[in-house]
């Protein structure tokens, strides 16, 4: 049995570096240049809408939950607004971060800034965490954003509905940024150009959640926590469930998104929510596509693609009994079956890596 070390300064990652799985060149399905170029087409308007009817709910929902506090009328509107700061923040950094959900670059960023700060994590770390997500997903000891360990630890899974381990790591790290500086680990994929930045946007946050803080002591009451903060924990639900099922299960180790990546049809208000990144499989293999095209991107080429999910039940369904075997047997995972249409897997992989399959 592999034992893992999922430490970006173990011998995990330097070994993924010697035997060329760290920035190693990925399968991608061929996709014509001219159905590539029109996937590829930024635009404000859909980006446009969605926030302002994101934050004009958060808004509204906040609002009415100000007003009838602290009545028990107000927790259908906290719940609301909670899934909205809480889970809708984490795909607005994501998309925003990769500069595709506007045209407009100062749009992204702004986005991109008030979406780290909701979803509690550093702006400036987190661009190049994710950077290196997508340069070697899944590749232990190289991608600093797995989501799902192995064994898994399913009483950190199960808090992370509710955002605990999250905020535990996040706090003493913020704090770390702000009077100490970038941590060893964040060295390893933050330039050195953004490490002041780091500080910088540390600094900021951390003044922010202690005047909310100062404000909730002064009126003696959680309400200001309610708009910032609290929202994190209660309404973290729906980005767990949608990004448990991003990798979860899947091979690690590998350079085919379609052994490690699975998408999944959803419903309209989850895609919203979500951002489309139920299409998960399409927007590691094209990063650069926007979140509005990735439904096109998925027609232009499933054909090479492993057949979704028809649903999250049935996703979670095909994920939990195989994250239960991988607490027994950690080389266990999940293989993805190709259509005829498709092209075969790329095979380059980490020694033992698809030693065991579903069939075993």
């Amino acid at each position: 049995m592999t034992k893992r070390d999922y430490s970006l300064l173990g011998p995990d990652g330097q070994r993924a570096v010697d035997i060329g799985l760290a920035a190693a060149e990925w399968y991608h399905t061929d996709v014509p240049r001219k159905v590539m170029k029109e996937l590829m087409q930024r635009s404000d308007q859909p980006a446009i809408r969605d926030t302002v009817i994101l934050y004009g709910c958060m808004v509204a929902f906040a609002a009415m939950g100000i007003a009838l506090w602290p009545s028990l009328w107000s927790i259908p509107f906290w719940l609301a607004y909670g899934v909205l700061y809480g889970s809708a923040s984490d795909s607005r950094w994501h998309e925003a971060g990769h500069g595709t959900a506007f045209k407009t670059p100062w749009m992204n960023n702004a986005v991109y800034e008030i979406a780290s700060f909701m979803i509690m994590r550093n702006s400036a770390t987190w661009r190049w965490s994710h950077a290196r997500h997508h340069t070697d997903t899944y590749i232990v000891g190289r991608d600093p954003e797995i989501a799902i360990m192995r064994p898994p630890a399913f009483a950190r899974l199960l808090l992370a509905f509710v955002g605990v381990p999250d905020v535990i790591a996040f706090f003493p790290r913020l704090v770390y940024n702000a009077f100490i500086g970038v941590h060893p680990t964040e060295k390893t994929y933050v330039p050195h150009s953004e490490w002041s930045k780091v500080v910088r946007v540390a600094r900021i946050t951390l003044a922010i959640y202690a005047a909310t803080l100062a404000l909730a002591v002064w009126m003696q009451s959680i309400l200001p926590l309610m708009v910032i903060g609290l929202p994190r924990m209660y309404g973290a639900w729906h980005h767990i469930m949608t990004g448990l099922l991003q990798h979860g299960g899947l091979a690690d180790n590998v350079i085919d998104h379609r052994l490690n990546s699975r998408t999944v049809y959803m419903n309209p208000i989850s895609r919203f929510i979500y951002w489309n990144m139920n299409y998960h499989v399409e927007h590691h293999m094209f990063p650069m596509v926007p979140y509005h095209a990735l439904p096109a991107l998925h027609e232009a080429i499933k054909h090479d693609l492993p057949r979704p999910n028809a649903s999250i039940g049935e996703a979670f369904a095909e994920m939990w009994p195989a994250l239960r075997r991988q607490f027994a047997y950690e080389d266990y995972f999940l293989h993805r079956d190709l259509p005829e249409t498709a092209k075969p897997y790329r095979m380059d992989f980490h020694e033992g890596a698809l030693g065991q399959t579903a069939a075993e």
